[in-house]
């Protein structure tokens, strides 16, 4: 069993050939992707089958969906033992103007927020925007 496998049988993911394949995509990325994007690196899959695969994958915490503000939904991998719980697992984003990626800044946690008696926290999301190291050393 490959490591791959490992992880999607630890999530309870049944590790199917596409699976495998966009895990592994995913995780060769340093940056978080739109369904485009990975819909352009499959181009021979079924788009619904890609779709299928996140939402299974978001489900089962394999990934986790991001909000850049774009109003385009990314994906990127989660890191090892997270939940994607909202108490422990949350930390920034940060989405560059200038060549439009977004990344995960997994070791920049978003602190706990109480809010009062009554609200139920469903998501929260932080992203930063401005221009990206990559870009920033273009521009000097």
């Amino acid at each position: 069993m490959t490591e791959i496998e490992k992880t999607l049988n630890d999530h309870n993911v049944r590790p199917t050939a596409m699976r495998i394949l966009i895990y592994k995509y995913l995780a060769q990325q340093k940056i978080a992707l739109a369904l485009l994007d990975i819909e352009t690196a499959f181009a021979k899959a079924e788009r619904s089958t890609i779709f299928r695969t996140l939402k299974t994958f978001e489900e089962k915490n394999v990934v986790h969906h991001i909000d850049d503000g774009t109003g385009i939904s990314k994906y990127a991998l989660c890191e090892e033992g997270c939940n994607c719980e909202i108490e422990q697992d949350l930390h920034l984003h940060f989405h560059c103007t200038n060549c439009d990626e977004t990344v995960c800044l997994t070791e920049q946690k978003i602190p706990h927020i109480n809010l009062p008696d009554g609200y139920l926290a469903e998501d929260v999301n932080l992203v930063v925007t401005g221009i990206c190291e990559k870009c920033s050393s273009n521009l000097l």
